[in-house]
């Protein structure tokens, strides 16, 4: 189950992970995001955001150069 859908496409650094700090920011632990971004830096800013936040992070890549991120919020306070 999704929690937070947000489309970011067209938006490039530091939109992506700024809105995806603030998601994370507003939901609680076991919540899911899904994040969609465009933005080739999000492959690396994304991750590097949910590592430092000890969230768990998974990424596809669409046909369409779209990039889903599927993001939980883990259960520590930050």
């Amino acid at each position: 189950m999704v929690d937070l859908r947000i489309d970011l496409t067209g938006h490039l650094c530091p939109i992506p992970v700024h809105e995806t700090r603030r998601a994370m920011d507003d939901h609680s632990p076991g919540e899911v995001i899904e994040v969609f971004s465009d933005d080739p830096e999000s492959l690396h800013d994304i991750p590097a955001l949910c590592q430092r936040r000890q969230a768990e992070c998974r990424h596809e890549l669409l046909d369409n150069g779209v990039i889903l991120f599927r993001i939980t919020i883990p259960d520590i306070q930050h």
